[in-house]
């Protein structure tokens, strides 16, 4: 499906975020935003986001590479374990779960 957007298009940016810094982590943050011929501003939105997508990214996507995907998958097809200690902790009512109208409460 081919985008509606105008080619070059970008979304208004509308949202403002503001952080205190040292003068030395500006001027360093400057330096390196030069150094890749952007702004502070596109410099720091650019890689935060990539920080972002770091840091997610276990969280969102799992990268393996053959050898490590079929040992996902032998991993992952072991017939679940009975652990009995497991069993009784699931079997007890929550502590948390309020109980019913027609039940006393304890």
């Amino acid at each position: 499906m081919a985008s509606t957007k105008p080619q070059g298009h970008r979304p208004a940016k509308t949202s403002r975020i503001e952080l205190r810094a040292t003068e030395d982590d500006r001027a360093l943050l400057d330096w390196a935003a030069t150094a890749l011929g952007t702004h502070r501003s596109s410099f720091l939105l650019s890689q935060g986001r990539l920080a972002a997508q770091r840091v997610l990214a276990d969280r969102q996507h799992f990268l393996l590479d053959a050898d490590a995907q079929q040992e996902w998958e032998r991993i992952n097809s072991r017939p679940a374990r009975n652990l009995l200690g497991l069993t009784r902790l699931l079997e007890r009512p929550s502590p948390f779960a309020q109980p019913a109208a027609d039940q006393p409460q304890a």
